[in-house]
């Protein structure tokens, strides 16, 4: 981790992580070679260069129990909120570690590429005039499954007090990113296109392919990036059948 300014932490990740999720519970301490799936994402992250702290923001459920077992026995800072309001789960983060610019990540995406975090970053600060939010999913062109989003602290709180609509307290980001009147976004894109990739975790088939990739890549290599991930799938082509068939799930504005 970088040295810290007096005053903030800075750049804060916030991982929201749950054991209810709806199409695969118990997900994100589900085993890959004998480690939860949750230990190998924080492992990545730590390799960002430009990130000050990590978080894992889940609930207070009895249910959550576990992963705050997990993070606490890695030393990894864990907050716990609403299960329904994650809106106010990162709020909350946000403001007990002084984040200054609130990176989110959510644990569905053990794949997740610290040089492409950190790249992203970079262009959040480089960007002119000055950014409030930055993704790349505004105009997909990663795989599914290294999104990332980066917005300011004062754009979340701002998001926190004001949100009513229950998808944007739920998905945390929509109260910014569908008033760009009022926010200053940023797509993150790549050329060429490959959102057709679906590295994601959200049903047991994701989970397949993932588990294959990380058996496939780790032992020999642990710091795998997005292209070794793409060298892999172009020589085992019959991989993204498992699960090219599952749909992402949109958040609509009403």
């Amino acid at each position: 981790m970088r040295a810290v300014a007096t005053g903030g932490v800075g750049m804060v990740a916030i991982v929201q992580a749950r054991m209810t999720s709806t199409r695969l519970p118990g997900k994100v301490l589900m085993p890959i070679m004998g480690r939860p799936m949750l230990s190998y994402q924080l492992e990545r992250m730590r390799h960002a260069t430009r990130l000050d702290r990590i978080v894992v923001a889940t609930t207070v459920n009895a249910s959550d129990d576990p992963i705050a077992s997990f993070c606490e026995s890695e030393g990894v800072d864990v907050t716990r909120g609403s299960e329904a309001d994650v809106l106010s789960r990162y709020v909350e983060a946000a403001r007990r570690f002084g984040a200054q610019t609130v990176v989110r990540i959510t644990s569905d995406c053990p794949l997740m590429d610290p040089a492409l975090l950190d790249e992203a970053l970079n262009w959040f600060e480089a960007a002119a005039p000055r950014c409030d939010y930055l993704s790349n999913m505004l105009a997909p062109s990663f795989p599914y499954g290294l999104a990332v989003e980066i917005m300011t602290a004062e754009a979340l709180y701002t998001a926190g007090s004001q949100a009513r609509d229950p998808q944007e307290r739920e998905h945390v980001t929509p109260f910014i990113y569908w008033r760009p009147e009022r926010f200053r976004l940023h797509s993150y894109i790549m050329t060429p296109d490959l959102s057709g990739h679906r590295w994601t975790v959200d049903t047991p088939e994701d989970f397949e392919l993932v588990s294959r990739i990380v058996e496939a890549l780790y032992p020999s290599k642990p710091e795998f990036g997005m292209n070794d991930v793409l060298a892999l799938m172009a020589r085992h082509p019959k991989w993204r059948k498992i699960n090219a068939h599952i749909g992402q799930k949109q958040v609509s504005q009403g």
